[in-house]
This record gives C-alpha cells, structure tokens and sequence, in this order.
C-alpha cells in the first residue's frame, strides 16, 4: 500500500501545526480527509497524483477541518465519490453526492481495501479506516501522538461512546495508526490504555471538586485547568461537560438549572 502524506496546510489553534491528509496511491487512488480546500493541499494533491484522477475520498468525521474542502476538491475532480458515516446537519452544507457507508463496510482505496470502524465519541459520525493486510488504521481525531482529544459535548461530542471507540482499537490491534494530526502513532495500544486512564483520573478529578463545592462547568474548568491558556479554555469546558454528561447517564450524578450534583 503506496501512502503519501498530504499536509492540509491549515494550522491553528485546534489543528496544530495543520491536518494530514492521506493519498493512497494505485488503480483507484483515494484521499482520505478533505482539509479545509486551501490552495496549498489542492496544488500538492495535484503533484502526487501526477497525470491520475481521484477516484474518491473518504471522511473520517464532519468536522470542519476534515471535510469543508470537498467542495473544492469536488470542482477540481468532478467524478470524486465522497464517502463518509452520515451527520445529516453537517452534511448537508456541502453541495456535493455523498456515499453513505456504515461500521464494517469495505472501501477499495488504491489497490486494496479498507474496513470501516465505527469509532464515535470525538464526533457522532466519526470514523477510522483499517487496512488488514498491514493493520495499519487511519484514526481521523480519535488518538494524536502528544496530545489528548477534546470531546464537544455541546455538538454531539460523547465520553462513554470515545472510551467505548477505544476499546474497540485495543481489540482491534492495529500495527500502525496513522492520525490526522501529528506524526505517526508507533505504539497505539500503549497511547489508547493512557488515553482510558487519563479519562478515569480526570473523573475523578471532577467527582473530587464536586464534593467540595464545585457544581458548575465554569468552576470546576477553573480548579480543574488552572494554568490553562485563555483560548483553551472553551475545549477545556466542553471536556469537563462531556465527563459530566457521562457521569449523568450512569446515575451518579444530576443536572439541575445548570448545576450539577452528586447522587
């Protein structure tokens, strides 16, 4: 399987250094995420494909740095297939066909397949792609090298779905886990059981702050991440809610006027 790194030239707060985007090369070469449709990303696909024409590309999640440049690559390659799980409301603000595809689906891309994993919880639609001969998956934002996952709770963002997704990727056993943002995950297994750890620490965090006062997001962000820069701050709440909400869901806790209260 021919891969090529495919920088989506689009850095800032939330991306980082940018999105990566992957063209896998042969028979039917297949991008996998849009990026954001700058001119940069279009101009380096272009090169890598040489005289080839994208056959399709393949939408880890809705969220606007992983799928806004499709319209762009649409006009570029009018017979693209856009493939993604689908998010109706988030779908629909590109004007473009999409393919809907579904947990276990097979996807050819080059010249092999990949098997769509379900993995919600960062976004409702949120997708991985696993290749089986290499194991090597494509994780969109379910696990960065370096970094934790913010889980918008306000935008169909979920804790008990994300922990469940990365069970699934210990279960799956992947070799190699190629993310869209930051560099290859060379021990995956490893970052999903401290992404699981770190999740159970910070709940308890919460749970902490809570018996001592503390029954709004707002104070609890300001326990919890203290020393948090000030443009953090609203990822910073969406996570605490997404622990909140998790918490209410397994009867532990309540929300009451925008309070909430241990059980």
């Amino acid at each position: 399987m021919k891969i090529s790194l495919i920088p989506g030239f689009n850095p800032g707060p939330f991306t980082g250094s940018g999105n990566n985007t992957y063209l896998i090369g042969g028979s039917e070469p297949t991008l996998i995420d849009a990026a954001t449709g700058t001119e940069a990303h279009l101009q380096e696909l272009k090169s890598s494909l040489g005289r080839g024409l994208l056959s399709r590309v393949l939408i880890t999640h809705g969220h606007n740095d992983h799928i806004s440049g499709v319209t762009e690559i649409s006009k570029c390659w009018p017979n693209v297939e856009c493939i993604k799980i689908p998010w109706r409301e988030r779908d629909r603000r590109y004007k473009v066909n999409w393919k809907s595809i579904g947990d276990g689906d097979e996807i050819r891309a080059g010249n092999c397949l990949l098997r769509v994993i379900f993995t919600p919880g960062h976004a409702p639609d949120h997708a991985a792609f696993f290749e089986e001969t290499s194991k090597t998956l494509f994780c969109g934002d379910l696990m960065i090298k370096g970094s934790t996952i913010v889980i918008p709770a306000r935008s169909g963002g979920s804790l008990l779905a994300y922990m469940e997704s990365l069970r699934v990727i210990i279960e799956l056993n992947p070799l190699r886990v190629l993310s869209a943002h930051g560099p290859e995950i060379e021990n995956p297994i490893l970052l999903a059981q401290n992404y699981l750890d770190h999740r159970r620490k910070r709940e308890n965090q919460i749970i902490s702050e809570m018996k001592n006062g503390c029954a709004t997001v707002p104070s609890l962000v300001a326990r919890i991440y203290s020393h948090i820069a000030s443009n953090l701050v609203e990822a910073a709440s969406e996570t605490v809610l997404a622990h909140l909400k998790k918490l209410e869901i397994e009867g532990l806790i309540v929300e009451k006027d925008g309070e909430w209260y241990l059980v």
